[in-house]
């Protein structure tokens, strides 16, 4: 019994702690493109905005105020959207609290996805959209953030996680 609690424990301490640096490293980035850069309006109007190259012909910085859900789906419905968020985070953890407790990369995994999906809840709280700025603009048609990198590269390490678990059992 005091191995499992142990595990738990451990489990508990390493999502938490990806969550905070998750969402510390999302709320500061973004607080310094909302300080420094001018949002993009939508094509249909001539709003200048700032976009900063970090590299050429590849990746700038550009502040996108984000209404809507994941990829622009889902409507812009503040209130849905937080709604929808936390749900998912209780299947989630429905689905892979058993393995968080037996693997330090599922508890991490789900610790950077706890993170992201509060970031951006905070924002949508705070200012009634998500900031988005990292734009990869020649490969990618959406702009998005640290919370939104976080998210995926989680899910990525769950689904990895998972079929390397089915594989040796």
């Amino acid at each position: 019994m005091s191995r499992s609690r142990n595990s738990s424990t451990l489990s508990a301490f390493l999502i938490a702690g990806a969550a905070i640096a998750v969402l510390a490293l999302d709320q500061y980035t973004k607080s310094l493109v909302v300080k420094t850069f001018r949002p993009c309006v939508s094509a249909l109007y001539s709003t200048p905005c700032d976009s900063r190259i970090v590299i050429p012909h590849f990746l700038n910085w550009t502040y996108e105020r984000n209404f809507h859900g994941a990829f622009g789906l889902f409507g812009s419905n503040k209130v849905l959207l937080i709604s929808m968020a936390i749900a998912v985070l209780v299947v989630f953890w429905l689905s892979f609290r058993d393995a968080a407790a037996r693997s330090r990369l599922v508890s991490i995994a789900f610790g950077m996805i706890v993170g992201g999906a509060i970031g951006n809840i905070v924002d949508r709280v705070s200012y009634g959209y998500v900031v988005d700025f990292i734009d990869f603009y020649k490969i990618w048609g959406n702009i998005f953030n640290v919370a939104d990198s976080c998210i995926t590269i989680g899910v990525g390490l769950l689904l990895i996680s998972s079929l390397v678990s089915r594989r040796h059992n």
